[in-house]
């Protein structure tokens, strides 16, 4: 998917601990993303994630992109129950331990941190 593509402007300095949670997590970690390049709330939401992603070192082959059409059909959409895009898994030993689901009151990267702060 086009929207992640990370954001070159997003400041990692802006967000400290998003970036070491991720960094101390990263490699035991299996995020899924499911969007659109089509949806506005992706392209908001998924580039400044890829690029906390980024920052964080999380490795590329720990984060999987599902992209989904206009009726919210796409791999594994009835598998993980997606219903709204974006939407973002994590998951550690194959147990989900956090979910972004298209809007929360932060951007994806600091809910799911905040939410993995407590799984450490």
């Amino acid at each position: 998917m086009e929207t992640m593509s990370p954001n070159p402007v997003w400041d990692a300095e802006s967000y400290p601990s998003t970036v070491e949670t991720f960094a101390a997590l990263g490699d035991e970690l299996t995020i899924r993303v499911w969007g659109g390049d089509w949806c506005g709330d992706c392209r908001n939401q998924l580039p400044d994630f890829a690029a906390a992603m980024a920052a964080a070192g999380v490795p590329e082959e720990n984060i999987h992109e599902y992209p989904v059409d206009n009726d919210k059909n796409g791999e594994l959409t009835e598998e993980y129950g997606i219903e709204y895009i974006p939407t973002i898994v994590v998951e550690r030993d194959g147990e989900e331990v956090a979910r972004f689901v298209e809007q929360e009151p932060q951007p994806a990267a600091v809910y799911l941190a905040d939410r993995l702060q407590e799984t450490l």
